[in-house]
This record gives C-alpha cells, structure tokens and sequence, in this order.
C-alpha cells in the first residue's frame, strides 16, 4: 500500500530562512524638518534674516568711506594774478604762502597731513591696507563660520572689529597707524557678507531663501546711498567726524545682533548641538503657532560630526575636483566685477566732476538692479545672466575709456551708471550660483 504522506514536507519560509528585510527609512534632512515641522516663514524669522542683512549697510560705508576722508581737497591761488600760481596743476612746485586749500586743513588725510606730493602711492595706501585686510582676512577667518564659532558669533565678531577700529581711527595721529587700523578693519569685515548671507537664508524656509539672499544687496546700495549724503552733512568739518558717524551706529547694531538674532540650527545640528538647535527650532516654531514633539535625534549622523573642522572646506574641494573647477570659474567672475565695482566708487576722486553727485550716481544705479534681481532671480538661469550682464558690464566699462571728461557730462555718466548697475545685478546670481553648487562651502568661501 502506498504511502499517503509525501516524500518532501511542504515549504513553509520562516524567518531564520529568509529573513524579511525591512528598508530603512531616510533620516530627515533638516530642509525637510523646518518645512514639515515649522511651516510657513513667519515674522520673527524674517526680522531675523532682515537684521543680519543690516550689517552690509555698515560694511558698505567702511569699504567706501576712504572715497571722502581720502580725497584729496581743492585748492586755489592767494593772488589770483600770480602767473606761476594760476598756470600751476598742483601745488607741489609752488611756494607754501602763494596757495592755500579751499576747505580747513582737518577735511581730508591729504592736506592734515600734508600728503599731496608724496605720490599716489602713499595717499592711496589706506584704502589699499583696507582690501589686503580683507584678502587676508577672507583666507584665514572665513572657515571659522563653519567649525568653531558659528556663523552669529563670527558677523558678531567681524561687526565689532570693523565698529571698533574704525573709532579708533579717529585718534590716529599720521598715515602709518591709520593705514594700519584700515587693514585691521578690514581684516576684521572680510567675513560681513558670506555670514550676514548663509545666516539669513538658514532661518528660513526654502520658499524665501532666494529673496531673503537679495535683503543684503539691498541694504548694501542703502549704506553706499548714505556715504555721500553723510560726507555732504559735514563737509568742512574733519574727516575723523566722518569715521565717527559711521562707527559708532556700527557698534550699536552689533551689541544688538548678539541678542537678537539666533545662531543657525543647521549649523547647530552639524556641530552635534542637537538641544540648542531644537530649542531654537522650537522657538521659531512656536512663532507660527506650531508645537514641536520631535527631538530630530535622526537628523545628524556621526559621521556629519565628525567631518567638521577648520579646514573642511579645504578638504572637500581637494577630494571633489569638479566643485574646485567651478569655484575657480566663480572666483574668476568675481575678480572681474570687483575691480569694476570697487574700481569706479574708489576712483571718482580723480574726476573733476562733483565727488558727492558722482558717489549717489554709482549708488543709485545698484537700488534698481537689486529691485530687478529680487522679483526675478528665481527664473533667472545663474550661468547664461551672469554672462550676459558681465558682458554688458565690461562692455561699458570699456566705452567709459574713451569718453572725454570735461566737467560733468553725461556721455560719461551714461555708461558708468549703466556699467554700475549692470555688475551689480550680476553679483546676485553669482552668489546664489556659488550657493547653488557649493551648498557645504557657501558659509566658507566668498
């Protein structure tokens, strides 16, 4: 009789067979965490982006400020009959008693000091202290946001050394100390405009990181607006006054960013400071009316903690060469619309056109590119604007080398208001594409 049980038992799969493989699910990235868990942007996080972005006010006012206290003054002949006084181009070849300045001594570094025949060279080291300050500043501070002290302690930190030293310039009793605590000033501000940037986009959600990057441009244009009218307010008075009026509100605002405004909690979380990042996600969610449960214990693995140091941002563009090309494309654009964009402003002395208008032409030209850049930059494609505009831009620069300069003429004007507003509308999306590529570097490089 046959057997009715089978040869082969029937297959049941078990566990320890085939062990049924779960997918881990995603840890949240923080982009994810703040739009699901806070929402909307509310008022305290604009505010708080807005009041970082002041600091460009203050840092356009100390990088141009050298066009007015440095300038050297006009000067006129005691005896408008002398020959040799009004046939002369300078005052250099003439005696001291056959001329005098047209405005007290105290106006100007150039005739307090007596420096308007030492050269260019010496009457132009302050500004050029300033901008070595800065280039200086740039390579050693700039990772500084990134590793130790945090983008809020870093604008605090170069707000404060560019208020301070710019007070202390007021007491500086030749060239040599006040060409000194330019370079100081500006060593202390390289890092204003990366951090006031990556701290404001990093409050809030994504929806408003484009235009919150453009606040600062336009508060860049205000603080450049209000030079010249400052330096109108007290023309005839010392250059020192000038110094003062620009210092001190500095000084002020930044007292103000270190209550005010909080550090980043993308930062926070990347440095492993899991409880002070939630209790300020916490805050600003409360702000919206939201109430956070999450302890976002997901959201930094080990490894992100560990990958953090002074010099990763060196190590990242070692190791990933396509984002060292790039940055080298982008550093090569900048170079270029900064030596228009300081180039013109820092040159107008040498005009003969009226230095106050001149100044309030350059800046009101970046108001309206800035207003352009703000409604438009999310259509904007980064690299086919910024060829255009840079084309542009030296397009006109170049027409300015062939215009005659007699007076104030507009042919002159035309073209370098033109070129001014052309190279600033370029500098927004040359920023987001540097942020746009570079996202781990953006808070680093500049």
């Amino acid at each position: 009789m046959a057997d009715s049980n089978p040869l082969l038992p029937p297959y049941t799969p078990s566990e320890t067979q085939h062990p049924i493989r779960v997918k881990k699910a995603a840890s949240p990235s923080f982009d994810d965490a703040i739009e699901h868990y806070i929402g909307r942007t509310s008022f305290s996080q604009l505010f708080q982006a807005f009041f970082a972005s002041l600091s460009w006010v203050f840092d356009a006012q100390q990088t141009f400020i050298n066009v007015f206290t440095d300038a050297e003054p006009k000067w006129r002949c005691i005896r408008p009959d002398d020959p040799s006084c009004s046939s002369a181009s300078n005052p250099c070849s003439l005696p001291k008693g056959s001329w005098a300045w047209d405005l007290p001594e105290h106006t100007s570094i150039v005739s307090e000091w007596n420096l308007e025949c030492s050269g260019s060279a010496l009457a132009g080291l302050p500004a050029s202290a300033y901008f070595i300050g800065c280039l200086i500043g740039g390579l050693l501070l700039a990772t500084l946001a990134d590793s130790l002290l945090g983008r809020k302690k870093m604008l605090f930190f170069s707000c404060l050394t560019m208020s301070l030293t710019g007070i202390l310039t007021v007491i500086s009793p030749n060239i040599w100390l006040y060409s000194a605590l330019r370079f100081i000033c500006g060593f202390g501000r390289a890092t204003v405009l990366t951090c006031a940037l990556v701290l404001s986009t990093e409050i809030v959600s994504q929806k408003w990181r484009d235009g919150v990057s453009i606040i600062g441009f336009f508060c860049f244009g205000l603080g450049f607006l209000s030079l010249p009218a400052m330096a109108y307010v007290n023309r005839g008075s010392s250059w020192r006054t000038l110094y003062l009026w620009t210092s001190v509100p500095s000084f002020c605002y930044s007292i103000l960013l270190y209550f005010l405004v909080q550090e980043s909690p993308r930062w926070l979380l990347v440095r492993g400071r899991r409880e002070e990042a939630v209790h300020i996600l916490k805050n600003i969610a409360a702000s919206n009316g939201n109430v956070i449960t999450s302890s976002f214990s997901t959201l930094v693995t080990p490894e992100d903690v560990e990958n953090v140091g002074i010099f990763t941002a060196m190590k990242i563009l070692w190791e990933k060469r396509w984002a060292f090309r790039r940055l080298i494309a982008i550093m090569t654009v900048a170079f270029g619309v900064g030596m228009v964009y300081y180039g013109m402003p820092l040159n107008v002395g040498n005009l003969t056109s009226n230095i106050y208008l001149s100044v309030t032409y350059n800046a009101l030209a970046e108001l309206p590119s800035s207003l352009i850049t703000f409604f438009c930059i999310e259509n904007f494609n980064r690299r086919s604007s910024s060829l255009i505009l840079t084309t542009l831009s030296g397009m006109c620069s170049i027409l300015c080398v062939f215009m005659k300069i007699e007076g104030l003429k507009m042919g002159y004007l035309q073209p370098t208001v033109y070129t001014s507003h052309q190279k600033h509308a370029n500098i927004g999306p040359s920023f987001k594409t540097e942020g746009w590529i570079l996202p781990k570097l953006m808070g680093a490089i500049g």
